[in-house]
């Protein structure tokens, strides 16, 4: 958690979030800014329930100077027992419209500019889904992809919870979705300064490699956002998901997995600093994996 005064303000990134388990909330509880002016990324799944979510990103509102929001897969799940029973887009756009209220920026707002210790970026907050384009190894297919996750029993729970009304498929909705942000990030694309691109699915196929069952890579990503970090200036980008918390390098752009996670993935201790600083960046060089507690199916 950052308590600390900082003598300068800093951009810091945190996903997962998972509040409405206690152990999680009391750490949520603990999170503030070093700074008057720090902001603040929340890479999405804050919680399943959207009163849950609003008051979460409510409390972060409060502290940081700016919280900016992606959704993961987790907020846009249609449970039984949330009040909420809105699916798919209508779904997607209710949570946008509760972030104006809280005054949180999302992915259909105007690229903020951070211009703070450290450099000059563009915050592009994406909502880019999956496509099942991650197959795991063997499958020649997606029927064969989804068959192996059946037969491994790592079947992601969006496949009960997460519908992409009124689009076909989850895949059609990533497929829209992925033109509209990158129809965006041609319009803002700046060198003097580049993109800080943030969203809850890993934008490059690598991070899953080292996930304990590869089965469950389908539901983490697409293809079609393989190249946008060599295609526009990007300093970094930030996503979750996983809950493998770790920097690596690609290309030479930084990407950094910023996933609280479940107590059970934590039975050792925090592995990284919730949040984690973004900027100035905390790190030189790359850090390896850390596969303790993985529990992919869950997600």
């Amino acid at each position: 958690m950052s308590t600390a005064r900082s003598p300068e303000r800093a951009l810091y990134a945190v996903s997962d979030l998972h509040s409405a388990i206690p152990s999680n909330r009391r750490l949520v509880e603990g999170i503030r800014p070093g700074h008057d002016e720090d902001w603040l990324l929340v890479a999405g799944d804050v919680a399943e329930h959207v009163e849950e979510t609003a008051a979460t990103l409510r409390l972060l509102a409060e502290r940081f100077a700016r919280v900016i929001w992606v959704p993961g897969n987790h907020e846009l799940w249609s449970t039984n027992d949330d009040p909420v029973q809105l699916r798919g887009e209508e779904r997607y756009r209710h949570l946008v419209a509760m972030c104006g209220e809280l005054g949180v920026l999302t992915p259909e707002d105007p690229f903020p500019v951070w211009d703070g210790p450290g450099e000059t970026v563009t915050v592009a907050p994406m909502f880019v889904l999956y496509d099942y384009t991650w197959w795991p190894p063997g499958a020649a297919t997606r029927q064969q992809a989804l068959d192996a996750a059946y037969e491994a029993g790592v079947v992601c729970s969006d496949e009960f919870m997460l519908h992409p009304d009124p689009y076909p498929t989850r895949g059609d909705w990533c497929r829209a979705r992925v033109a509209y942000t990158e129809d965006r990030l041609v319009a803002a694309a700046d060198p003097a300064a580049p993109f800080l691109m943030v969203n809850h699915f890993p934008l490059v196929r690598q991070p899953t490699d080292v996930l304990w069952y590869p089965e469950f890579a389908q539901w983490c990503g697409t293809d079609l956002t393989a190249d946008w970090h060599r295609r526009f200036p990007t300093a970094a980008v930030v996503y979750g998901h996983l809950h493998i918390p770790r920097t690596t390098w690609y290309d030479g752009v930084r990407f950094e997995e910023v996933s609280l996670g479940y107590p059970r993935e934590r039975k050792n201790g925090l592995r990284r600093p919730i949040p984690r600083r973004i900027l100035p960046a905390e790190v030189a060089g790359s850090a390896g994996a850390d596969r303790s507690g993985q529990s992919a199916g869950a997600r």
